[in-house]
């Protein structure tokens, strides 16, 4: 009978066991695609801990050395086969991506992640100062490409596989819709600034338009004889991209917004200042963009959003009262809650809106105050 293998203090090695001249151990299996794998600790104890977990991997059907992976190669993996996404979904998902490369985290291997890692290293970004939405963006990302891994049997559940508003707290800002009096306030302020950018905030507070929308509407898209407007496409731009043409937010984007007297109004001196330029800029098929810069060039969400950032201080010291900070959501803000609060139907009001989904528009877009709540019960009390 051969005499069995031992190590330096005299225990018995196991088949496929084995001690090196450091003294650190190895242990030598075939994976479940009939691979030669070989794995190593310091201690006999740690080696014999890893191969419980490989035996009962294998007989799981679950890769232990697929598992090896790191995070950020899987998350790699995982984008590599997405298919379909719009440009801004690309934008948002690169810089989830690169986050995950540079932080230690993502050299961590796939296997080796549990739920208390994935909650402590969302916990972790948020006391470095990272804000919930972006640790969403994180998760959105990071979550699908660890149900890959499940399902490629890489591991057995997924940590990421959490609410994340049990783990951190929401602090996103608050966007809130403006009074009545302030609305007058603001586009009186906005008027006796000077600028060029007074009909765009008239028309995005009467119209509820996304920012990018308002910018991506060419001549065509206006009809002054049925007063309304056809919204089909967003105008964006980016560090890399100067100009680029993307369908709207969702499907329920394309639609076609009736127009208030003051929106009729600041769309005609639109028209009528536009000065056309001696070429007209193609983006995508697309030219004729109704508003232009100083320079002729169509403007962009950056324009407007710049602008107004430039007069908030100046607004708030013109104000004896403090006020909300104004941008291009919060007229969406107010002109969602304006609507509903005028008694438009829920439905009428999230196609105004290009909401896909009416909770999405009864939830995040509107806001109701003690004085619209009580105009609303007089009307029904009698019926009460």
């Amino acid at each position: 009978m051969p005499e069995k293998r031992r190590d330096s203090k005299g225990r018995v090695l196991k088949d496929g066991e084995s001690q090196r001249a450091n003294g650190t151990y190895d242990y030598r299996y075939t994976d479940i695609h009939k691979k030669r794998r070989c794995i190593y600790a310091k201690t006999l104890a740690e080696l014999r801990k890893k191969e419980d977990e490989i035996r009962r991997d294998i007989a799981d059907g679950i890769d232990y050395a697929a598992g090896e992976i790191t995070v950020a190669e899987w998350v790699d993996r995982y984008i590599n086969l997405k298919r379909g996404l719009k440009q801004n979904s690309m934008r948002a998902y690169g810089s989830a991506v690169n986050r995950i490369h540079a932080d230690p985290f993502g050299q961590k291997p796939v296997k080796s992640v549990k739920l208390s890692d994935a909650k402590g290293w969302f916990v972790f970004l948020h006391d470095k100062g990272i804000k919930q939405n972006t640790i969403g963006v994180l998760q959105s990302v990071i979550r699908p490409a660890f149900e890959m891994a499940v399902d490629d049997d890489l591991i057995r559940k997924n940590p990421f596989k959490f609410k994340l508003s049990d783990v951190i707290p929401k602090d996103a800002y608050v966007r809130d819709a403006l009074t009545k009096e302030q609305q007058e306030q603001y586009l009186q302020f906005v008027q006796d600034c000077g600028g060029n950018y007074y009909d765009d905030i008239v028309i995005l507070l009467g119209t509820g338009l996304r920012v990018s929308e308002l910018y991506g509407l060419t001549r065509s898209d206006i009809d002054f004889e049925r007063r309304c407007i056809h919204v089909r496409r967003q105008l964006c731009r980016t560090a890399e991209k100067p100009y680029f043409i993307t369908a709207p937010k969702t499907k329920s984007g394309i639609r076609t917004i009736p127009m208030t007297d003051a929106v009729y109004l600041a769309l005609k001196r639109v028209m009528k200042n536009r000065t056309s330029p001696k070429v007209e800029l193609l983006v995508d098929g697309h030219s004729g963009f109704l508003f232009l810069d100083k320079s002729g060039m169509p403007k962009v969400a950056m324009h407007l959003e710049n602008y107004m950032r430039g007069i908030q201080g100046k607004f708030e010291k013109s104000c004896k009262h403090s006020v909300p900070r104004v941008t291009p959501h919060v007229l969406r803000h107010t002109f969602c809650t304006n609507v509903q609060q005028a008694g438009l139907d829920v439905k009428s009001l999230q196609y105004l809106m290009g909401h896909s989904n009416a909770s999405v528009t009864l939830d995040v877009y509107t806001h109701s105050n003690y004085d619209s709540v009580e105009k609303a019960f007089e009307q029904i009390a009698s019926n009460l």
